[in-house]
């Protein structure tokens, strides 16, 4: 399996998105961050997976401008859609689906730190952490990514997670772009910090390409 990473600039017009799946048809999934497109968007979203047959997974904000989970399949029909866990609180359910036998789960953003309650009882193979505008400090980033290493050790699975390229956290005037993969045993595969390349996980390799704006460089 192949999987785009990607960590786009907050836009309304899914430019980046487009254009990935354009450049990369033969990809299997795309994980783009939290709140990447808006509900107005979710029509072309599910028209771009069935074209492209290819699986997006990403959150986008509602007419109330609340996060929400989503998921859609290569047929571009939505597999999961719900609203983001509160802050206080359970993770909220489903965090899994099933796509033709193939089992997924899903945490938005902050739901990382409920993982390890919220999907103990589920087997799945990938997990994709879609993450908002990245971190506000070097500290919150080793926070962050040593969760998700916890999360794929304890579920022996692949978990993987990405942010904008922009934006601020809590307005505190910047952020750090992130993106990370872990193995099903909780080893790194790659850690992106304020670096905005996309990448390409083969999940069976467990190599990354990454995608220059001129050259492709593997890992």
């Amino acid at each position: 399996m192949h999987i785009l990473i990607g960590q786009p600039k907050q836009e309304t017009d899914l430019q980046q998105l487009r254009r990935e799946l354009a450049a990369y048809p033969d990809i299997d999934i795309v994980l783009y961050p939290e709140g990447y497109c808006r509900q107005t968007n979710l029509v072309t979203l599910c028209q771009l997976a069935k074209q492209y047959t290819t699986m997006i997974v990403t959150g986008y904000r509602d007419a109330d401008r609340l996060d929400r989970a989503l998921i859609i399949n290569e047929h571009g029909e939505i597999l999961l859609d719900r609203a983001k866990t509160p802050e206080a609180g359970p993770l909220y359910q489903p965090s899994t689906v099933d796509d033709d036998g193939q089992q997924y789960g899903y945490l938005l953003c902050r739901e990382i730190f409920l993982g390890l309650d919220g999907l103990k009882n589920d087997t799945v193979e990938v997990i994709f952490n879609p993450i908002g505008v990245g971190m506000f400090s070097p500290e919150q980033y080793a926070e962050w990514s040593g969760e998700a290493a916890r999360i794929s050790r304890q579920q022996s699975a692949i978990v993987i997670g990405t942010s904008h390229a922009d934006g601020s956290y809590r307005n505190c005037g910047f952020s750090i772009p992130t993106a990370f993969a872990f193995d099903a045993t909780g080893e790194a595969i790659f850690l992106s910090k304020d670096d905005l390349r996309t990448r390409i996980l083969d999940t069976v390799t467990n190599t990354v390409t990454v995608i220059d704006s001129l050259i492709e460089n593997r890992t």
